[in-house]
């Protein structure tokens, strides 16, 4: 009873922090004609509820895709629509077409603001709690403080909340996936992947792992008997939800073919804003974009994304294992986020949603990341006037990971789960012991250049000369942070010799 009165308690916690932030600005408010990432959610609300199915995804009198055309799966179309029947119930100038645009008031920003937190409730957070709750060999603390970390988090935060998205849908199915795959129910496991990447094509960064694992567990059961049995009713699982989601759009090849053109636009080029990947952090030296045509573009970073995952996928796929499984995961978005064609800086979630899973195991790193994470949404944060909910919400974070995990106590080869690696390379160079004081000054030297960032982007004016100074050096500190972490992540995964399976419980 203690322990779910605590839970309680946390979950209030995570809920005041949310709701805190939402009183905030968001994006594009009263930034006329385009407006935000607000407006675009509350016009697909007002595209789905007055315009039949066919004309969603295209270009017409009533719906200019040059004004947030929907560019999103249809689990997010849907869900447009039934926020949209309710807005209508409320206010039907909120949705009217055409007269709704750029539409602002108190009243419909706290609509707005309460449909993120109610699908936070109703997805994300129930998967947060149960998959904490049933972590193995972990005390009741430990549980609690990691759902308070995760909770936490800022960055989904401040991008649902204060930005304005609904992440907590897409990555909440997500983790539904990885909590069944936890218990053998990989069929759930499964829909859940789907329902995830039907809801944001982003969420295909988590598949290819997701795959590996079950095409392991498949060829350990031998594809001539009961693994083949699993590899038949995992493929029906995936084309049927994905059949069922996609039905309506199925009656013409055109309608198909017009959403995939919105859902994955290779015409925008390689990167727009100042991500924090390699390919606009190399832009400041080599001006890809204008060496390089779009399509020579495409499949330089298709190879190179292609090679980055290769090592940890098919290490998984060999030797399938939850441990394995939730590292691939971080380590496969990670290497999307860094490497593939036309990434937005909202992204990185989808690495460090992930790495949140394994903060009980690696407390310090995680932590790291998910401080640096945050750090790299700052350019973006900065433009919707999100300083002080960031500041605030990044100390709080940290804070309760230093008092409820002591990180600074974990930095040990065994904490850092580098002890295989460690002693690897003592093969060849037996006075090797450098991991945890590198590690140590890495994060301090880290910490300093993110907060000397943060207050130079706060508070001066960039030369004219280099207008995007600050967010280009946020971008390109960040890019070489998460470099690190992925060779990090694929080091934990390659040079992991624990047995994970026939696991029941997450470990």
């Amino acid at each position: 009873m203690e322990k779910w009165s605590l839970m309680t308690i946390t979950v209030l916690l995570g809920l005041i922090v949310r709701w805190a932030v939402s009183f905030g600005s968001y994006s594009g408010a009263r930034k006329p004609p385009m407006y935000g990432d607000y407006e675009a959610q509350r016009h697909w609300q007002e595209v789905t509820y007055n315009l039949p199915i066919k004309q969603w995804y295209f270009n017409t009198s009533d719906n200019n895709l040059q004004y947030w055309g929907l560019d999103y799966p249809p689990l997010t179309a849907y869900h447009s629509l039934l926020c949209a029947y309710v807005a209508k119930l409320i206010n039907p100038d909120w949705i009217a077409l055409h007269t709704s645009h750029g539409y602002e008031s108190q009243s419909h920003k706290l609509f707005m603001r309460a449909t993120v937190l109610i699908a936070d409730l109703l997805v994300y957070i129930p998967a947060v709690v149960l998959y904490c709750c049933y972590l193995k060999e972990t005390s009741t603390k430990k549980k609690i403080a990691s759902v308070l970390c995760i909770l936490l988090y800022p960055g989904l935060i401040l991008i649902d909340y204060g930005h304005f998205q609904y992440n907590c849908v897409s990555l909440g199915f997500a983790l539904w996936g990885v909590l069944f795959l936890s218990y053998d129910w990989d069929l759930l496991g499964s829909l859940a992947f789907c329902l995830a990447i039907n809801y944001k094509q982003m969420e295909l960064y988590h598949s290819l792992p997701f795959f590996c694992y079950l095409l392991g567990k498949c060829f350990q059961k031998g594809l001539t008997g009961k693994g083949l049995v699993l590899l038949t009713k995992i493929a029906f699982t995936v084309v049927a939800s994905f059949v069922i989601c996609w039905f309506p759009f199925c009656t013409e090849v055109e309608q198909i073919l017009q959403v995939l053109r919105r859902l994955f636009p290779i015409d925008r080029g390689l990167f727009e804003d100042k991500v924090a990947n390699i390919w606009c952090s190399l832009s400041v030296l080599i001006k890809i974009k204008n060496v390089l045509s779009p399509q020579s573009q495409l499949k330089l970073s298709f190879a190179f994304t292609f090679l980055s995952l290769l090592p940890a996928c098919i290490k998984l796929t060999l030797q399938p294992s939850l441990r394995r499984f939730k590292f691939a995961l971080a380590s496969c978005a990670l290497s999307f986020f860094l490497f593939s064609f036309q990434v937005h800086e909202k992204s990185i979630l989808l690495a460090s949603v992930p790495v949140c899973l394994i903060i009980n195991e690696i407390p310090f790193m995680s932590t790291w990341f998910l401080l640096v994470s945050t750090f790299s949404l700052l350019p973006l944060l900065l433009k919707d006037g999100l300083l002080l909910a960031y500041v605030v919400t990044t100390l709080a974070f940290l804070t309760v990971c230093v008092t409820f995990f002591s990180i600074f106590e974990k930095t040990s080869e065994e904490d850092l789960q580098l002890k295989s690696l460690s002693l690897c390379i003592r093969g060849y160079i037996p006075s090797f012991k450098a991991f945890p004081k590198v590690i140590k000054c890495l994060f301090i030297v880290s910490i300093i250049l993110m907060g000397i960032l943060t207050l130079m982007s706060a508070t001066l004016t960039p030369p004219q000369r280099l207008p995007h100074l600050f967010p280009i050096s946020v971008s390109v500190v960040s890019c070489l942070h998460f470099l690190f972490f992925l060779l990090y992540f694929n080091a934990v995964v390659l040079w992991d010799s624990r047995n994970g399976r026939n696991q029941k419980k997450i470990s």
